[in-house]
């Protein structure tokens, strides 16, 4: 058993990939009743549920790691928290006797090609969340868009080539909203409704907020129609992805119709960086057998 890391700017995700449970599966899913090949479940999803502590709280990571009924045999993850969580999370694993390997953004790898002028510049989370979701694509797939909104918001579009065009980053809706409390004298922390003319202040920076996250989203998936001549699925992560879900799909949904082309239906992810370091735990696995 793998312990994979995902170590962000406000929490720290843990799951677990079973090498031995993994294949199992698959081979119970490889063919169908007429004997003609199909899809399996995509390879590298996780066997087990996840975990997430606040990431100040290495303690959690300690009693959560002893709980764990088998030894772990190593640990891959991404860490974006600096180096010195990053030592702290190495640390608490070095005392249950497992040793971790973090990873880093690559410019070809696991059938992802990134197209960052300098690769490694790439977070290593993004990097991982967008190997995920290229190899659970069955069969090919179209181009798509991953839209993380976490601490920050990340917008990065994949083609059909599985080439990593680039993306955005600006901050997440709480960090907007906790910006303009901190840089501003008067207003608050806003918890008011997304309207289209908005009467009170919790109003104006919620609406506005929502208009920032699903503009810079339609934004992206308006440049993926043009450059692919296709619009690009879109996949959704991230706790603040319900503050700003309902703007996003009316937005996305009066950009189509302006084009004349449809929108499916938008997906969301539950853990892609795991999900992304499965992938690879499965494809390293299978490389050493």
């Amino acid at each position: 058993m793998m312990i994979l890391i995902d170590s962000g700017n406000s929490r720290i995700k843990l799951g677990t990939f079973s090498e031995t449970a993994h294949a199992a599966r698959l081979a119970a899913q490889a063919v169908s009743p007429d004997g003609a090949a199909i899809a399996a479940a995509p390879i590298g999803r996780r066997d087990t549920e996840s975990a997430a502590f606040d990431n100040t709280d290495i303690a959690a990571v300690d009693a959560w790691l002893a709980a764990l009924p088998v030894r772990p045999l190593g640990a891959i993850g991404v860490n974006v928290a600096g180096d010195k969580q990053g030592d702290a999370i190495a640390a608490a694993f070095a005392r249950q006797g497992v040793t971790v390997r973090w990873l880093r953004a690559q410019g070809e790898a696991y059938g992802l090609t990134n197209r960052y002028a300098q690769p490694q510049q790439l977070g290593a989370d993004r990097w991982a969340s967008l190997v995920g979701v290229t190899a659970h694509q069955d069969f090919g797939h179209g181009p798509f868009l991953l839209a993380c909104f976490g601490t920050a918001t990340t917008l990065d579009t994949v083609g059909p080539d599985n080439v990593f065009e680039g993306g955005m980053i600006l901050p997440g809706p709480a960090l907007m909203k906790t910006s303009l409390v901190s840089g501003t004298a008067n207003l608050p922390l806003a918890d008011g409704a997304v309207v289209d003319f908005p009467t009170d202040t919790h109003q104006a920076i919620a609406s506005g907020v929502a208009a920032a996250q699903a503009g810079a989203l339609m934004r992206q998936w308006l440049a993926g129609c043009r450059h692919y001549g296709q619009p690009p699925a879109v996949f959704v992560a991230g706790g603040g992805w319900p503050e700003v879900a309902d703007e996003t799909r009316r937005l996305l949904a009066e950009a189509a119709a302006v084009i004349h082309c449809s929108v499916a239906p938008i997906e969301m992810l539950e853990h892609p960086v795991l999900d992304g370091l499965a992938h690879i735990a499965a494809t390293q696995a299978a490389e050493v057998s």
